[in-house]
């Protein structure tokens, strides 16, 4: 079984934007251990699997305004910052997901992941 890193709370990658509790593309990334680019891939050759209610961007606010409320590392890639607003999912656009990634790896974290948005309705 896949062993989620101790260091990394899903609970604490849930934010609310938009009325919408939603996790980053980059925090997905490290959970599901593979690059924010490849995230971004699956969606992007599967558009007709992320309406805007499962996976938006953020706009220049609403950026702005997460980045205000917590270290920007998980925001900041090594190499000078991002070049586009983050991509963020709902808990729909995160099974989704999962579905495409198609690895042990993804329905572990999935699973885990669904967990944590279930825990934090609670």
């Amino acid at each position: 079984m896949y062993e989620l890193k101790e260091d990394l709370s899903i609970e604490d990658m849930i934010y609310e934007i938009r009325g919408k509790q939603v996790m980053l593309d980059c925090d997905l990334a490290k959970l599901y251990n593979v690059e924010t680019k490849r995230i971004n891939e699956a969606v992007k050759n599967n558009p007709y699997k992320f309406p805007e209610r499962f996976s938006f961007f953020l706009n220049d606010f609403e950026f702005t305004n997460l980045r205000s409320k917590f270290s920007t590392s998980s925001l900041e890639s090594k190499y000078g910052g991002r070049r586009y607003n983050p991509r963020v999912f709902t808990e729909q656009g995160i099974a989704m997901l999962s579905t495409i990634l198609k690895s042990k790896v993804a329905v572990e974290t999935s699973i885990r992941i669904m967990d944590a948005f279930v825990k934090m309705r609670k």
